[in-house]
């Protein structure tokens, strides 16, 4: 018998899916309607044999949007934080050192966060019988056959067999030119890197050992002094960010002789592109896929996303239309991989709108922008408390839309109802709180010479934020 903990890596910021996706709220958190594709792979690994906790090991920045899906779905795991994205190779790192703490040596089954596999019954199946035919040295990946010559994938190319659908890795072919992917295609015995990975935490660190001792070393510095915070593992902040800032692939699999490859026999997409999204949806008889409000007419082979205004089309073909309150992308569906270009085009002028959506999503509810820098909706969920805290740039006016609310300004604590408000001088020790059952809704009006996000001084935090 043997134990599997997932691994489920959630470091991702989705860049080729702006404007939906964002680096604060990144597409594996996001609710499509049918659930977030975090909560899914969660989801998907239960009833697996021998199934262990999860590891989940996420951006420090994401931890409340893990834990809060986590607590939703009923579904525990130790989530370790990454205190600075470093790619898979030293994620992976952490978590197999996670796994090691109290002697243990389970099979670690890598997980991206951001797929879509089904039935859940087949992969199950393929990852069962990988575990079974599993040598303690070896590293095995899973591969997807490829249904197209695609330039925005890895390939793996299957050599000898030496068991039953498990090959030896003959080669990795990163990203290829489209002619490129065209001639593996033929070739055939060449299968999508799917990112999905099987193997003992023992292995992983004695490979990174051999082929990666930086990485080995930084992350085993930085999980020497690491502690709990909440439901949270933190780990060594400068240790962890010393990692070289490298993929698993790059790392380990393209250089060690025990890397072996079992095809992934299920419905899979990566989801990590709008072309992608476009292919994973139903399409009416167009060929177009519509999501949200949309009027389509004269228009064929499009995705169409709209999410909160009415998005319509006349004489359009081919295109990814995707609307969000503050931006609006209009691309050849054929350039889906060339969104991450675009988006370093606004990072480089500072665009706010490449960072963060006009709704922020905190542990405590969520603020929207209504007037930007200036007027804000605040939304505190029920029986919440924001952090104890003041400003030394701006003052603060509340006023109560709907709902309680529980309000300290420096020595004095009122409660206020609906149409009720307050002012909050500058400098002032201050907290707001939700007291109902209801949500509360207040908008917040800001005066001062500076009015950035960073002009928060906490002094005490439910949340662990100090």
């Amino acid at each position: 018998m043997y134990t599997i903990r997932p691994v489920i890596l959630c470091g991702g910021s989705g860049t080729r899916l702006w404007p939906l996706s964002r680096e604060l709220y990144p597409k594996q958190f996001m609710e499509l309607g049918t659930g977030t594709l975090f909560g899914k792979t969660l989801q998907r690994v239960v009833g697996l044999q021998g199934l262990g906790l999860p590891i989940v090991v996420c951006n420090e920045e994401h931890r409340f949007f893990a834990a809060g899906i986590m607590q939703e779905l009923g579904i525990e795991a130790e989530v370790v934080l990454e205190p600075k994205s470093r790619n898979t190779g030293p994620a992976i790192a952490l978590a197999a050192l996670a796994a090691r703490e109290n002697g243990d040596d389970p099979l670690l089954l890598v997980l991206p966060s951001d797929h879509i596999i089904e039935p859940a019954a087949a992969f199950h199946d393929v990852i069962n019988r990988a575990a079974s035919a599993l040598a303690a040295d070896m590293l095995v990946t899973f591969g997807v056959t490829p249904t197209r010559p695609d330039t925005g994938f890895g390939y793996v190319q299957c050599g000898e067999e030496v068991a039953a659908d498990l090959f030896r890795v003959q080669r990795f072919v990163e990203k290829p030119p489209l002619a490129e992917a065209e001639r593996l295609l033929k070739e055939g015995g060449n299968l999508w890197n799917s990112g999905i990975f099987l193997f003992h935490a023992s292995t992983y660190l004695k490979e990174l050992e051999h082929h990666a001792p930086e990485i080995l070393a930084a992350c085993t510095a930085a999980w020497a002094s690491h502690s709990r915070d909440l439901n949270f593992v933190r780990v060594g902040a400068d240790a962890f960010a010393s990692a070289p800032s490298t993929s698993i692939d790059y790392a380990v699999m393209e250089h060690t002789k025990h890397s072996y490859v079992m095809p992934l026999a299920a419905s899979w997409n990566d989801l990590g592109s709008w072309d992608s999204f476009y292919d994973a949806a139903p399409h009416d008889a167009a060929q177009n896929v519509l999501v949200g409000d949309v009027i389509a007419r004269e228009t064929q082979g499009c995705y169409v996303h709209a999410t909160g205004r009415l998005v319509a089309t006349l004489g359009v073909k081919d295109l990814a239309i995707v609307e969000t309150a503050d931006a609006l992308l209009v691309m050849d569906r054929s350039k889906s991989q060339s969104v991450k270009d675009l988006l370093n085009t606004l990072r480089a002028g500072s665009r706010c709108e490449a960072n963060t959506h006009i709704k922020v999503y905190r542990p405590w509810g969520s603020y929207e922008v209504l007037v930007c820098g200036v007027h804000f909706q605040i939304v505190v969920n029920e029986k919440a408390v924001l952090s104890l805290q003041m400003h030394y740039h701006r003052a603060e006016h509340w006023i109560v839309v709907s709902g309680t609310a529980r309000v300290t300004v420096g020595d004095e604590v009122l409660l206020l109802g609906e149409d009720e408000s307050t002012y909050i001088p500058l400098g002032t020790v201050h907290r707001l709180e939700n007291p109902g059952r209801i949500p509360l809704e207040i908008i917040e009006v800001q005066t001062g010479s500076y009015l950035g996000e960073d002009d928060i001084v906490r002094m005490e935090d439910t949340y662990g934020r100090i």
